[in-house]
Parts: C-alpha cells; sequence; structure tokens
C-alpha cells in the first residue's frame, strides 16, 4: 500500500469518526453543557431573588420595629396622660373629702363651743345662785324661781 492509499483511508476513517462523533457524541455533550449553563443560570437567579428578598424581608422587619417603636411611645404617652388625669382625680377627691373632713370638724367645734357655753351658763347659774344665798343668808330654791334662772342664763 502506498502512503497515498493509507492518508486517504485515514482521512476516510476521520471523517467517519468525525462524522459519528458529530452525530451521537456531541449533541448530548452540547445538552449537558446547555442544562449545566442553565442550572447555574437558575441558581444565578434563583441567588438573586433570594437577595432581593432578603432585602424586602429586611426593610419590612425595620418597618416593623419602627411601627412598633411608634406603638410603644404612643402607650407610653398614653399612660403618662392616664396617670395625670388619675392623679388630678385623686387630688380632687382627696381635696373633697379634706374640705368636708374640715366642715365637719368645725361643726363639731361649734357643737362643742355651744354645749361649753351651756355648761358654762348652769355652773355660772349655780354658782350665781350660791353667792346671792350666802349674801342673803338664807336658801334660795332653785325650783321656786327657775324663770329667775333661766332669765340669768340667757344674760350671760
Amino acid at each position: 500500500m502506498s502512503i497515498n492509499a493509507t492518508l486517504i483511508i485515514q482521512i476516510i476513517v476521520f471523517l467517519l469518526l468525525a462524522a459519528f462523533t458529530m452525530k451521537f457524541v456531541w449533541p448530548p455533550l452540547a445538552k449537558a453543557l446547555d442544562d449545566r449553563v442553565q442550572k447555574i443560570a437558575d441558581g444565578l437567579a434563583a441567588a438573586e431573588k433570594g437577595k432581593a428578598d432578603l432585602e424586602v424581608a429586611h426593610k419590612r422587619v425595620d418597618e416593623e420595629l419602627a411601627q412598633a417603636r411608634s406603638e410603644g411611645q404612643n402607650r407610653v404617652a398614653e399612660a403618662e396622660k392616664r396617670a395625670q388625669v388619675v392623679a388630678e382625680e385623686i387630688k380632687a377627691q382627696a381635696h373633697v373629702e379634706a374640705t368636708r373632713i374640715i366642715a365637719q370638724a368645725k361643726a363639731d367645734a361649734d357643737q362643742q363651743v355651744v354645749k361649753a357655753r351651756e355648761a358654762l351658763r348652769a355652773d355660772v347659774a349655780t354658782l350665781a345662785v350660791k353667792g346671792a344665798e350666802q349674801i342673803l343668808q338664807r336658801e334660795v330654791d332653785p325650783s321656786a324661781h327657775a324663770a329667775l334662772l333661766d332669765q340669768l342664763k340667757a344674760e350671760l
């Protein structure tokens, strides 16, 4: 065999091998590579979507925290207002109660003064009768002179 015939046969075998490879081997390899590229692209897209979702979640969390802080501050302010209102009500009730107690004490004091005056008048009347007895050197009958003693009490 000549080198030309060998070379031609080798070229034919190479072309058949190249045709076989392009028809049967190359498409599955290309498909596998395309699938791999698609999976990588899907993974990258999912990662980007995950980052975007994470950013949205962070924003939502920040908004919720801000809202919770605002609500907390509102509740504290409302509680302080309620505490002030309750304190004012308690002060008003205490003032009313103090006024009532003072009025009651004044009434009791006035009543005690009236009782003391009545007792003092009775004592003075008794002393006046005893003084009159000693002056007149005779006994004065309190029951007989009740009208006179009542007049004397009224004058004192």
